[in-house]
């Protein structure tokens, strides 16, 4: 009981003394509140004293930069004023100056607008002066104005063309001998790289006989055989007392070819009659357009042009049977080919357009008897008909100028087809031709005024004038070489080139063309 006692008041002593502590902390916690709220107000205090130092600081910084900024503009303002000041002082002078100056300029004005009054009037003095001097001078002269200037013009137009010709026949000689140093050594390049032989071929082909037993043969009865022959193959055939030989005769190459090697058939076959003409004429025809066609492969292959139409290698082979002036077109063509390829090499032209057009040039030959026109134009025609490009369709038109040449190649065409022709042994010329060519030479060069004499030599390539010493000077000269020269070269054909010499007082003024 005891002890329960004890432990009651145990516990109830804890009770209170928890209590009792308990109070004494709200008290303890009451003191510190207060005393930290008193710390807080004395911090808000000291705060607040130096909010207003700083708000009063602030408010004297302001008020010094006021007045600091107010003194600078005033100085500012100041030397604006000063600088206007000195400004307009400066455009009143200019001003002053300007109109002393529009002052002097009227006065120069006036001045000029006096010189010019006095010098009309000197002017007018002078015309008058002038006009008295040249009544004067046309008094003592005896001729008026007009034909002093115009004896004048005329002395001076003389003394002009003695000039112009000397100049002229400088600047000629000179590039005469540029060009023809030039033109020697391509030309002798590209002759001297080609060899080739010259054959000349004719109109008539011989046909050998076993006997002259033959000839009666082949004339028939009543001439019904050789009548047959000529009817089928479209040629003459001549038979004569030459022994052992009959002559088959045409212009036309490939009949003629037709014609002979039917009678040479004939020949080894023994008979001869109508029917057997008929026949072996067709066999030779076959044969010969065989050939031909194998003449225009091989000659597309010797000239290195490939891919030509098939109907451009069958015209080509027919010219194996065309001549021209004696000289075979087709051998003509390939030296051609070879002569534009080896020029157009040296000068970097085109080879392949060079040899092409050299190759087709004279292809307008084969069938010039069966279409009208040039055989240039002709051969541009086929060649355009056939594919060919738009170059060699120009150089090919353009090689006896039916077209004017544009192109390096056209112009190395023509010298090919020039050389190929005038080479030595190359072609022959009728004799009635060549009097012909002689003669409307001289008549050229007889017909110029101050012309004595004329001489054609070596066979048309020199021509020699003689003129009247007292009629033609040495200016005078050159012009008439020129004038002869210009038109044997518009009027007349001619293979290679013609020389012209205007021999006058032991002088001779040369133009070749």
């Amino acid at each position: 009981m005891d002890t329960l006692s004890v432990a009651i008041a145990a516990v109830a002593s804890l009770i209170v003394g928890g209590a009792l502590g308990l109070l004494l902390q709200k008290k303890l916690s009451g003191a510190r509140a207060e005393a930290e709220s008193i710390k807080a107000e004395a911090v808000l205090a000291d705060a607040q004293r130096d909010a207003d130092a700083v708000r009063k600081e602030a408010e004297l910084s302001a008020k010094e930069l006021a007045l600091r900024i107010r003194e600078e503009t005033d100085a500012q303002l100041e030397g604006r004023r000063t600088e206007l000041t000195k400004i307009e002082e400066r455009a009143a002078t200019r001003e002053h100056v300007a109109e002393e100056k529009v002052a002097e300029i009227t006065r120069r004005e006036q001045g000029i607008t006096d010189r010019e009054t006095n010098v009309k009037t000197l002017q007018d003095e002078a015309r008058k002066a002038k006009e008295d001097a040249i009544r004067t001078v046309e008094r003592a002269a005896g001729m008026s104005q007009e034909q002093a200037r115009q004896e004048l013009l005329k002395e001076t137009e003389d003394a002009v063309r003695h000039d112009m010709a000397k100049l002229v026949r400088r600047v000629e000689e000179e590039a005469k001998a540029e060009a023809e140093r030039r033109a020697r050594t391509i030309i002798s390049t590209s002759i001297g790289r080609l060899a080739s032989s010259h054959a000349a071929a004719t109109t008539v082909s011989m046909v050998e006989l076993p006997s002259d037993d033959m000839k009666g043969r082949i004339i028939g009865r009543e001439g019904r055989n050789i009548r047959s022959l000529e009817t089928i193959t479209g040629v003459d055939v001549i038979i004569d007392d030459t022994p052992g030989a009959v002559i088959i005769s045409g212009f036309d190459g490939v009949r003629r070819e037709i014609g002979r090697l039917t009678l040479e058939k004939l020949i080894a076959d023994g008979r001869i009659h109508p029917a057997r003409i008929e026949e072996m004429y067709y066999q030779a025809k076959a044969e010969i357009e065989e050939k031909i066609v194998q003449a225009g492969e091989q000659a597309s292959f010797e000239a290195n042009v490939p891919g030509l139409h098939p109907e451009l290698i069958k015209i080509l082979g027919r010219l194996n049977y065309r001549t021209s002036y004696g000289q075979n077109v087709l051998k003509h063509s390939l030296e051609c080919a070879h002569l534009a390829s080896m020029m157009a090499a040296e000068l970097g032209a085109s080879q392949k357009v060079a040899r092409r057009a050299a190759l087709l040039h004279d292809i307008g030959k084969a069938v010039s008897h069966e279409v009208e026109g040039s055989h240039a134009l002709i051969s541009g025609q086929f060649c355009k008909k056939h594919g060919e490009s738009a170059a060699v369709i120009h150089a090919v038109e353009a090689h006896h100028n039916d077209v004017e040449p544009t192109t390096v190649e056209a112009i190395l065409i023509q010298a090919a087809d020039a050389i190929s022709a005038a080479r030595p042994g190359a072609r022959g010329e009728k004799l009635e031709d060549y009097m012909k060519r002689l003669e409307a030479l001289e008549a050229i060069a007889t017909s110029k005024p101050g012309v004595e004499k004329c001489f054609a030599m070596q066979a048309g390539r020199d021509i020699r004038v003689m003129v009247k010493p007292d009629q033609v000077d040495d200016a005078a000269a050159v012009l008439l070489v020129r004038e002869i020269a210009r038109e044997i070269e518009e009027s007349l054909e001619y293979p290679g080139q013609i020389k012209v010499t205007v021999i006058r007082e032991s002088r001779a003024t040369e133009f070749a063309k």
